[in-house]
């Protein structure tokens, strides 16, 4: 993800700049305060601590902060979601259901059980579907919202595929995917993205992760950048740099345009299919 994100600024014409090892947020505090924007790559719990910290020393082009906190934590994401008519699996504590981590990043810890959830853990109904993401880019709407709100609606980069193994132990690992995908359903698995990363308040690259049954499920938001992107950037004829820094400032194309599909991992290796 870093790669192909820093090929595509440097590419746009930008200095790119990235933390050293050691204390991320010293690092973050000793770089941002020189550059003209910056974005913040990180597993879900530890994104609003840097983020805001970024908020404060210059121009951030990812999810807002305070949006970030709200989708770490997956249990008030999900109610919050059900609140405003998006479909989202039932909690239950009966029957097969799947267990997740409250402030969980990925597949990490999620499980399918007939158990209760443990501490820090809940449980929802489990739904037999396939598993998809929408990739999104949603305009400017906090921060500097003063200057840069234009109202423009989230971008649509692609629809991806997910591979998803379930273990005999019930045990879920993400395995990567493929993108773009044409599905029949396209229509209804957009406006769902669309309307989950509205009412979040999602801006920058957000993934919306689906579950495609009787309806589109949403089992999980990521408002950062994710592993569909090395696929994207892959098919898309854009910059994902340009993409990112102008709808930051309520700005940027009104469609993307990609060629071919991909299939792609963890790793960030890419296949052409």
């Amino acid at each position: 993800m870093l790669g192909v994100l820093s090929k595509s600024f440097e590419r746009c014409g930008y200095d790119v700049v990235h933390p050293e090892a050691g204390d991320f947020l010293a690092e973050l505090k000793r770089l941002a305060p020189d550059c003209d924007a910056g974005l913040v790559i990180a597993p879900d719990p530890l994104l609003f601590r840097y983020t805001a910290a970024l908020e404060s020393l210059t121009h951030n082009i990812g999810c807002g902060s305070m949006t970030a906190a709200v989708c770490a934590n997956k249990q008030q994401t999900s109610a919050f979601l059900s609140r405003h008519g998006i479909p989202v699996p039932d909690e239950t504590t009966t029957g097969r259901r799947v267990i997740k981590p409250v402030l969980g990043c990925g597949a990490k810890g999620v499980r399918l059980s007939g158990t209760g959830p443990g501490p820090g853990e809940f449980s929802q109904q489990f739904i037999d579907g396939e598993h998809l993401s929408v990739s999104m880019v949603g305009s400017r709407v906090v921060g500097n919202a003063c200057s840069y709100y234009t109202g423009k609606p989230p971008l649509l980069l692609a629809v991806n595929r997910q591979y998803i193994d379930i273990a005999p132990n019930g045990r879920f690992t993400y395995l990567g995917g493929e993108t773009p995908v044409l599905h029949d359903r396209h229509d209804e698995l957009v406006r769902t993205a669309e309307k989950t990363i509205t009412v979040l308040g999602c801006q920058g690259y957000s993934g919306v992760d689906i579950v495609l049954a009787d309806r589109p499920y949403v089992v999980d938001v990521n408002p950062r950048i994710t592993t569909s992107i090395t696929g994207i950037a892959a098919c898309m004829e854009e910059e994902i740099a340009d993409i990112l820094v102008e709808a930051s400032k309520g700005g940027g194309p009104e469609r993307v345009h990609l060629a071919g599909s991909v299939r792609f991992d963890t790793q960030g290796r890419v296949e052409r299919l």
